[in-house]
C-alpha cells in the first residue's frame, strides 16, 4: 500500500504540474459531506496510504501533509513512516491548520487546486478566499485522483428497501411536511439536501451504498410543491417507484443534480453549507439569494419519536444478549481455546447476526488486544491479527444495525492478571462513564457544559483522551451523528454543539490510551429524558439504554465513592434484570456473578 501511494503521489504531481497547480487539496470525503465514503471516493487514502476514516491531505511539488485529528495520531503516524507525507496533529500546540498552512505555501499568483465535488462549499469558500488574498487562481473542476487511479472501484449501486412506518415512527409525508415548514421559517423557497443521512431518514429508505452506513447515494431538491430525488435510477424498482408516487416525489439521474440547480427557478434556496459541496453552490444562478444554514431535517432525526426509542431499547437489548454471551464465551474460554483479535471479532458478529432482524454491524469492529488498543480506530488486519493471551486488557468496540435501530457499546476486557496502574486507569475511566450518565441538568444545557463530569476523574490523575466524550447515534443510519455531542473543546467551526433535548441519544465513552501498552474505553449509550420541572425550570437526566456488563475482575472498588459504587450496582441489577431472561441457565449463573453487588 505504502509503494502504491509513493507512485500514485507522483503521479499527481506530473498532473499537478501540468495544470500549473502549487497546492492541491484532497480531503476524506464524497459528493456529500459523508463522515465515512465508499471504496470509490477514498482518494486521499489513495495518495498517501493513510486509512484513517478522517483527515485531509496537501499536495505541494516538494512537500505533502496529513491532517487528522487524536483518534489517529498513532496510526497515521505508523501509516505515514517513510511515505514523504508529513503528519499534521490537529488541535495540537504549534500545530498550523490547514487553511493555515495553504495560506503560508501558496505562492502569490500561483494556482490553489481540489475537486470541488468533494469539498463543502463552506471550505471551498474559504479556499477561494485564501486564492484571492494571494492574488491565485483556483482550479475545483477536475479530478486529478481520478485521473492517476486506473484501478479506482466503481460507484456504489446498491439496493435499498423502504423502512416501514412500524419502525421509522413517522410517514415521509409528515416529514416533508416538518421540514418545508422549517424552510419558509428560514426564508427560503427550495432546499438542497446533500446529506446522505438526512434523505435517508426523510424519505423512509436504507440502503448500502457505504460500508455498514445503510445510505442511498443521492441528492434531494425540495420546494412547496415538489420533490425530486436525484438517485441511480437503475437501483429503483418498480415497487419503490409507486411508494415514491404515492408521496409526490419524482426520481432524476444522479449526475443531472448540477443541470437541475444551475436552471432552477427560485427565489432563495436553503443549504448546509457544511455537506453541500462547493461545485454545487457554484453552479446555483447568479440571482438565487443563498441561504446556508443547518438542515431542518438534522435536529428533527436526532430527537428521536416516541415509536424510534421504543424500538431502539429493543435493538439495545438484542445487543446486550449478543455481547454479553460474547464476554461469557471470552471469559470462560481464554488460554483454553486460540484465539485472536479477528477470530473474536467473528464470533461477536456470528452473535449479531442470530438476533432477530439483524441488518449489519454498524461500523468496522475494534476489537484490540494490548498496545493495539492505544490506537483508537484500530482496524486488525492479518499482518496485526494479535493473539489473544490469558493477561492484559482486550478492548472491544462494537455495534449492530436491527430492524429496531443502531447500537454502539465499548467494552474492556481483562483476559487475566492486570497491573495495579491498568487496574487505576480502568477505575478511573468507570467512574467517569457513570458520574456523566447520572447528570441531571437544566434544560437549555450543551454537551460542553457536562463533559467535566466525565473527563474529572482522569484530569485528577494528569489524564486525558484525544477526543469526544460522546455523539449522536442515528437510527439504522450513520453511527455517528449530529447536532449533538459531549466535548469540552468546541470544534473551529462549532459544529455538534446542540442544545440536549429529550429524545436524543448520545454516547458516554471516556478512555485511557497508553502509547505501546493498552488502552481502555467504556461505551454506553444514553437517552436524554425530561425529570423534574420546578421554580427553577425543567430538568432533564440521562436513562442508559446499553445493556452488558462492566468487567468487575478490573475494578479497584476502593478508588470509587459509595455514590459510584451504588450507581455501578444500580446499572449492574439492570442489566441482569434486562438480559438474563434471554441465557441459558450456565449464562445466566455467570451473568450473576459479574452483574455481583460490590
Amino acid at each position: 500500500m505504502r509503494n502504491q501511494a509513493a507512485e500514485r503521489l507522483k503521479r499527481l504531481r506530473a498532473e499537478m504540474e501540468k495544470r500549473g497547480v502549487d497546492v492541491y487539496v484532497i480531503p476524506t470525503a464524497d459528493f456529500h459531506g459523508s463522515e465515512y465514503v465508499g471504496e470509490h471516493f477514498k482518494a486521499r487514502e489513495c495518495v498517501t496510504g493513510f486509512t484513517g476514516s478522517a483527515g485531509t491531505a496537501v499536495i505541494l511539488q516538494e512537500e505533502a501533509g496529513l491532517w487528522t485529528d487524536g483518534r489517529y495520531f498513532i496510526q497515521a503516524e505508523k501509516e505515514l513512516a517513510e511515505s514523504g507525507v508529513t503528519l499534521y496533529r490537529m488541535e495540537e500546540e504549534g500545530v498550523p491548520s490547514v487553511k493555515e498552512f495553504i495560506t503560508e505555501k501558496l505562492p502569490q499568483g500561483g494556482c490553489l487546486g481540489f475537486d470541488g465535488r468533494t469539498v463543502s462549499a463552506k471550505a471551498g469558500e474559504a479556499y477561494e478566499k485564501i486564492a484571492g488574498q494571494k492574488q491565485a487562481g483556483l482550479m475545483a473542476q477536475e479530478d486529478l485522483v481520478g485521473i492517476i487511479w486506473k484501478e479506482r472501484p466503481p460507484m456504489p449501486k446498491e439496493p435499498f428497501f423502504i423502512l416501514d412506518e412500524s419502525y421509522s415512527g413517522q410517514s415521509t409525508e409528515e416529514k416533508l411536511a416538518h421540514v418545508r415548514k422549517g424552510m419558509k421559517e428560514a426564508g427560503a423557497d427550495a432546499h438542497i439536501l446533500s446529506s446522505l443521512y438526512d434523505i435517508a431518514w426523510l424519505l423512509n429508505v436504507r440502503g448500502g451504498d457505504i460500508s455498514h452506513v445503510p445510505v442511498v447515494l443521492s441528492f434531494l431538491v425540495l420546494t412547496e410543491q415538489e420533490c425530486v430525488w436525484f438517485v441511480q435510477e437503475e437501483i429503483v424498482t418498480e415497487e419503490q417507484r409507486r411508494y415514491l408516487r404515492e408521496r409526490r416525489i419524482s426520481t432524476m439521474p444522479y449526475e443531472k443534480l448540477t443541470a437541475y440547480v444551475s436552471a432552477l427557478q427560485a427565489k432563495a434556496v436553503l443549504y448546509d453549507e457544511k455537506s453541500v459541496n462547493f461545485g454545487i453552490v457554484k453552479s446555483l444562478p447568479e440571482q438565487v439569494k443563498r441561504i446556508p444554514g443547518s438542515n431542518p431535517s438534522e435536529l428533527l432525526k436526532a430527537v428521536k419519536n416516541p415509536v424510534e426509542i421504543q424500538n431502539t431499547i429493543v435493538a439495545h437489548i438484542k445487543d446486550g444478549v449478543a455481547f454479553t454471551e460474547f464476554m461469557y464465551w471470552l471469559k470462560t474460554n481464554i488460554g483454553k481455546i486460540p484465539m485472536t483479535e479477528l477470530s473474536a471479532s467473528d464470533y461477536l458478529t456470528g452473535k449479531r447476526r442470530a438476533q432477530e432482524h439483524f441488518l449489519d454491524i454498524s461500523f468496522d469492529t475494534i476489537c484490540a488486544y494490548g498496545a493495539n488498543a492505544a490506537m483508537m480506530h484500530y482496524a486488525a488486519t492479518p499482518e496485526s491479527n494479535a493473539r489473544l493471551k490469558p493477561k492484559g486488557f482486550l478492548l472491544v468496540d462494537s455495534g449492530g444495525h436491527y430492524l429496531e435501530g443502531t447500537t454502539d457499546i465499548t467494552r474492556t476486557m481483562a483476559l487475566g492478571p492486570i497491573s495495579d496502574e491498568m487496574r487505576r486507569h480502568f477505575t478511573a475511566v468507570l467512574r467517569a462513564n457513570l458520574n456523566l450518565a447520572a447528570a441531571r441538568f437544566l434544560s437549555g444545557c450543551r454537551g460542553v457544559n457536562l463533559d467535566i463530569l466525565a473527563r474529572e476523574p482522569l484530569w485528577e490523575l494528569g489524564l486525558d483522551y484525544k477526543c469526544g466524550t460522546g455523539h449522536g447515534v442515528g437510527h439504522i443510519l450513520n453511527v455517528h451523528e449530529g447536532p449533538n455531542s459531549i466535548r469540552w473543546k468546541l470544534r473551529e467551526d462549532g459544529e455538534d454543539n446542540a442544545v440536549l433535548e429529550e429524545g436524543m441519544i448520545t454516547t458516554d465513552e471516556p478512555g485511557v490510551y497508553i502509547e505501546g501498552a493498552y488502552g481502555i474505553r467504556i461505551e454506553n449509550e444514553l437517552l436524554c429524558r425530561k425529570a423534574e420541572q420546578n421554580a427553577y425550570g425543567q430538568f432533564l437526566c440521562f436513562e442508559t439504554i446499553t445493556y452488558a456488563p462492566i468487567d468487575l475482575d478490573a475494578v479497584d472498588a476502593g478508588q470509587m465513592t459509595r455514590r459510584e459504587r451504588e450507581l455501578l450496582n444500580q446499572y449492574h441489577r439492570t442489566v441482569y434484570e434486562t438480559i438474563s431472561p434471554y441465557l441459558s441457565d450456565a449464562k445466566k449463573d455467570w451473568l450473576k456473578e459479574y452483574t455481583r453487588a460490590i
